[in-house]
């Protein structure tokens, strides 16, 4: 059996919008995380096998930001009102909603493709998720993810 990626379900929503649309991985990052790997392995096989995680997962591990087991780096409170200035907490805020609204669990697993269906079944409007996040953003990131899942899902 193979061993499952584990992800952060904003993580896996990024590759989505960012990376389905257009079928290509990112160039690896001067940070040393590993989107691109990851986005490379889903890219190429829809069964690759997930497991979701809060707090941090695979792609951050390799990251000069991922010390002492959780990110260090901090946002733009500025562009995202009311968000905590922490990365790490702030992702963790918006992982657990994205939880909520999936239905997942930490620790759950399921391949990219089902993940990608919840995704399409139950991604619904992003202002619940990201509402520190101005709108005009949150317009065209929904926008990325429907062209993402409907690429992905052909």
């Amino acid at each position: 059996m193979q061993e499952p990626i584990r992800i952060m379900p904003h993580h896996f929503v990024d590759i989505v919008r960012a990376h389905f649309p257009t079928g290509q991985a990112p160039p690896p990052s001067p940070l040393g995380h590993d989107v691109h790997r990851v986005a490379e392995k889903l890219l190429h096989d829809k069964n690759t096998l997930l497991e979701v995680a809060l707090g941090s997962d695979d792609i951050c591990i390799p990251c000069a930001h991922f010390v002492g087991g959780r990110c260090d780096n901090t946002i733009d409170t500025g562009f995202r009102r009311g968000a905590p200035p922490s990365m790490h907490d702030y992702n963790l805020l918006i992982d657990r909603r994205w939880c909520r609204r999936l239905s997942l669990s930490e620790g759950d697993r399921l391949t990219a493709r089902q993940f990608c269906e919840r995704l399409q079944d139950d991604g619904g409007n992003m202002a619940s998720i990201y509402p520190e996040t101005p709108a005009a953003t949150r317009k065209q990131w929904s926008e990325g993810i429907e062209e993402g899942i409907a690429a992905y899902l052909v």
